[in-house]
């Protein structure tokens, strides 16, 4: 059974960071690309980063660069996110989920995904 489980959101103070984690189990993680997403109340999910197999390979939607860092380590099956500078129009559930083609930034193309962890900015 696949699973991927995502921790470490929380309540924040703009300016502030968190790391998010995501430990993914049942499935060949090195095999599959790895991005987060995120959905705030009443939208669609929005993409945030994505990352190769491999790890030397990343993007980012434009309103996070600079502040926000993606990484993976297969050794642990987990990817994470690090979160600096955050701002209260960050605030909403983010998850994250694998696939096993290339990067992309359409949750469509995903095969998996996790049910995400509450990130709260305030202002």
């Amino acid at each position: 059974q696949v699973q991927l489980v995502e921790s470490g959101g929380g309540l924040v103070q703009a300016g502030g960071s968190l790391r998010l984690s995501c430990v993914v189990s049942g499935l060949a993680f090195s095999s599959y690309s790895m991005g987060w997403f995120r959905q705030a109340p009443g939208k669609e999910g929005e993409f945030v980063t994505t990352i190769s197999r491999s790890g030397r390979m990343t993007t980012y939607t434009d309103s996070v660069k600079g502040r926000f860092t993606i990484a993976r380590d297969n050794a642990k099956n987990t990817v994470y996110l690090q979160m600096n500078s955050l701002k209260p129009e960050d605030t909403a559930v983010y998850f994250c989920a694998a696939r096993t083609g290339g990067n992309s930034r359409y949750l469509y193309d995903y095969d998996y995904r996790g049910q995400g962890t509450q990130v709260t900015v305030s202002s």
